[in-house]
C-alpha cells in the first residue's frame, strides 16, 4: 500500500518548489563554500601577512559602519515613528509618507549628492558646492567613514521607521494613561513604557539597518575607495575583479557570517525576555501624547530630516547633471551632459547620455530585468506561499519557508559571488551563464524572493482554501487551480510586490556589479562607472533616469490600485 505521505495532494508541488529554491538559493551558497574547502585561501585571508589588509582592517571598518548605521537608524527612524504614531505633531501624514521614501532612492544616488555638496577635491577632482562657496570642507567630512555612515543612515532609516511605527501603533493607550495618572513625565513614559514594549521592533529595525549597511557596496565604493577606505564588500569586489576568486569567496562567506552573528544576537536578546506583549484580549485604544509648545519645533525638525534625505538629494543631482563644475552648482547650466554631441573640447569628448548607445542598451536591459524579475519573483513567491500555507508537510514546508527567506539575510554582493561560483562556469553540458542576462535575472529573482513570498502570503491568506479544495475535488490539477483560481484572485494584491521588486532591481548595484559585462550593461553600473572615472555629471544624469523610472512605476501602481478600488 502506498504510504499516506505519497498520496498527499501537496507533496509533489512542495517538492517542485523545494527544487527551485535549492537551485536559486542553496546551491550557489554551497558552491562558494565548496570552492574554498581545501584551498589556501582561508589561511591567506585569516592568518598571513596579507590578512591585515585583506580582512581585519576591512572587517573593523565594516563593523563600525554597521553598528553606527544601526544606531543612527534607530534614533532617526524611532523618533519619526514616535512623532507620527503617538503624538499630536502637525503634518503627521506628510511626515509619515516622506519618511518611507528614502529607501526608494538608491544609496549611490544619495552618495553622489553628498559628493556634489561636500567634495573637497582631495582625490584630484573638482571641489563640491561648499568649497565653491569658500567653505573649507575637512577631509573627514568629504571622504571616508563619516560620510559613508551618514549617507547609509539617510538611506536605511526608512526601514527602521516602518518597523517601529507598526509596533508603536499597537501600544495600548491604557498603559500611558495609567502612567500619566501617577504623575509620570513624558520623558519617563517614553523611556520607561514605550521603548521597553517595542523592543522587538527596535531589534528588528537595527538588524535590517545593520545587514543593509555591512553589505552595501555603492556608498563605500564612491565615498571610501577614493581615499583607500575598504569594507568587506568593496574588498570582495576587488578580489573577484582581479581574478582572485577564492579569496573573494572566503570574504563572501565571512560577510554572510557577520550578518548572521548580528541577527543571532538580536534573536538571543529577544529569547531572554518574553514580556513584550501589549495586545491582550481586553479592548485597547491608542493614546496621542500632547506635545504642547514642542509641537512646531519637533514638526520642523521632522520635516527637515525628511526634506534633507529625500528632496535635497534629487535637487542636487538634477543641478549637478547640468552644471560644468560642482563648485558652481547653480550657474552656467548646460544640457550637454544630456543631449550634447561629442566635442573634444568639452567633457573629454564624451557625448551626452542620450547620445550614448550604451545608455539605450542599459535602459533596455534594466527595464527588461526589472519587469522580468518582478514577474518571475512574484510568480515563484506566490507558488511558495500557496505550498507553505495551504499544506502542512513538517520537514518539506519548513525547509521551503527557510530557504525562501534566506536571501534576506545574505549580503547582495556575496550573493553575486555565489552565482559566479555556481553558474559562471559550465556544468556538464549546461553552458556557462556568465555575461548573459539570464544570470542577472536568476540572481536578482533569488534575492527578491523574501519580498515576493511575504506579498504572496498576504494575498493567499485572503483567499478561502475551500475554493481551491472544491476545484481539486472536481479533478483540477495544481497548475490548473493555480492559473485559473489563485492567480486571478491574488493579482490585485500582487501589485505592491511587483512595484517593490521592480524599484529594487533597477536601483540595485551590489548584486549586478559582479555579474554584469559590457554585453549586459545596466543603468546602476553605468552610473557607477561614470562616477568612478570622474564623470560625475554623466553619473548624476543616469541616476536621475533611474529615479524617474522608479517614480513612474510608483505612479502606475497607484493608478492601478485606484482603478481596482473604484471597480470594487
Amino acid at each position: 500500500m502506498m504510504p499516506p505521505i505519497l498520496r498527499h495532494p501537496g507533496l509533489w508541488p512542495t517538492l517542485a518548489v523545494l527544487t527551485v529554491l535549492c537551485l536559486l538559493v542553496a546551491a550557489p551558497l554551497a558552491t562558494i563554500l565548496g570552492e574554498t574547502l581545501g584551498s589556501a585561501a582561508w589561511a591567506e585571508v585569516l592568518a598571513s601577512r596579507l590578512s591585515r589588509n585583506l580582512l581585519w582592517r576591512p572587517l573593523a571598518t565594516t563593523l563600525t559602519i554597521g553598528v553606527a548605521v544601526a544606531a543612527g537608524c534607530l534614533l532617526i527612524g524611532g523618533f519619526l515613528a514616535w512623532l507620527v504614531t503617538m503624538t499630536d505633531v502637525p503634518f503627521r501624514r506628510s511626515i509619515g509618507f516622506m519618511a518611507t521614501l528614502p529607501f526608494m532612492i538608491p544609496s549611490f544616488a544619495t552618495a553622489l549628492a553628498w559628493g556634489t555638496m561636500f567634495s573637497n577635491g582631495r582625490t584630484g577632482g573638482a571641489g563640491g558646492m561648499l568649497e565653491g562657496l569658500g567653505v573649507a570642507v575637512p577631509d573627514w567630512l568629504a571622504w571616508g567613514i563619516v560620510p559613508v555612515i551618514l549617507v547609509l543612515i539617510a538611506h536605511y532609516y526608512a526601514l527602521a521607521f516602518t518597523v517601529i511605527s507598526a509596533a508603536l501603533s499597537s501600544v495600548n493607550g491604557d498603559l500611558i494613561d495609567a502612567a500619566m495618572m501617577t504623575g509620570a513625565s513624558r520623558r519617563r513614559i517614553v523611556t520607561g513604557i514605550v521603548l521597553p514594549v517595542v523592543t522587538p521592533a527596535l531589534l528588528a529595525g537595527a538588524s535590517l539597518a545593520f545587514a543593509g549597511a555591512v553589505s552595501n557596496f555603492a556608498t563605500p565604493a564612491l565615498l571610501g575607495l577614493p581615499v583607500r577606505m575598504q569594507t568587506l564588500s568593496t574588498r570582495l569586489f576587488g578580489m573577484i575583479e582581479i581574478g582572485q576568486t577564492e579569496r573573494g569567496y572566503v570574504l563572501a562567506i565571512l560577510l554572510i557570517a557577520v550578518s548572521a552573528v548580528f541577527l543571532g544576537l538580536g534573536n538571543r536578546l529577544l529569547a531572554g525576555r518574553r514580556s513584550f506583549a501589549t495586545i491582550t484580549g481586553k479592548g485597547g485604544r491608542g493614546r496621542v501624547m500632547e506635545l504642547g509648545r514642542a509641537r512646531w519645533p519637533l514638526c520642523a525638525l521632522a520635516l527637515l530630516i525628511c526634506l534633507v534625505t529625500t528632496i535635497l538629494p534629487i535637487i542636487l543631482l538634477a543641478a549637478a547633471s547640468l552644471a560644468p563644475m560642482s563648485s558652481a552648482l547653480f550657474s552656467d547650466w548646460t544640457l550637454h551632459y544630456w543631449i550634447g554631441e561629442a566635442d573634444p573640447a568639452f567633457a573629454r569628448g564624451l557625448a551626452g547620455i542620450l547620445h550614448n548607445p550604451q545608455l539605450l542598451t542599459a535602459l533596455g536591459v534594466t527595464m527588461g530585468l526589472g519587469i522580468s524579475v518582478a514577474l518571475a519573483a512574484n510568480a515563484v513567491g506566490l507558488v511558495v506561499a500557496v505550498t507553505t500555507t495551504r499544506w502542512h508537510l513538517p520537514l518539506l514546508t519548513g525547509a521551503a519557508t527557510q530557504l525562501s527567506f534566506l536571501p534576506l539575510l545574505l549580503p547582495g554582493i556575496a550573493f553575486g559571488a555565489a552565482y559566479i561560483a555556481l553558474y559562471g562556469a559550465p556544468i556538464g553540458s549546461f553552458p556557462a551563464l556568465y555575461g548573459t542576462p539570464l544570470l542577472l535575472a536568476l540572481a536578482l529573482t533569488a534575492a527578491m524572493l523574501p519580498f515576493a513570498v511575504q506579498t504572496g502570503r498576504a494575498t493567499v491568506a485572503q483567499i478561502s482554501g475551500e475554493i481551491d479544495e472544491a476545484a481539486r475535488i472536481t479533478g483540477a490539477g495544481f497548475l490548473r487551480r493555480l492559473w485559473s483560481i489563485t492567480l486571478p484572485l491574488a493579482a490585485p494584491g500582487q501589485i505592491a510586490g511587483v512595484l517593490l521588486i521592480f524599484v529594487s532591481v533597477i536601483g540595485d548595484l551590489a548584486i549586478v556589479v559582479l555579474l554584469y559585462t559590457p554585453a549586459t550593461p545596466v543603468l546602476s553600473v553605468l552610473s557607477y562607472r561614470y562616477a568612478s572615472d570622474g564623470f560625475h555629471q554623466f553619473a548624476n544624469a543616469v541616476t536621475l533616469v533611474i529615479l524617474i523610472l522608479s517614480i513612474a512605476a510608483t505612479l502606475v501602481a497607484q493608478l492601478l490600485r485606484k482603478r481596482q478600488r473604484n471597480a470594487a
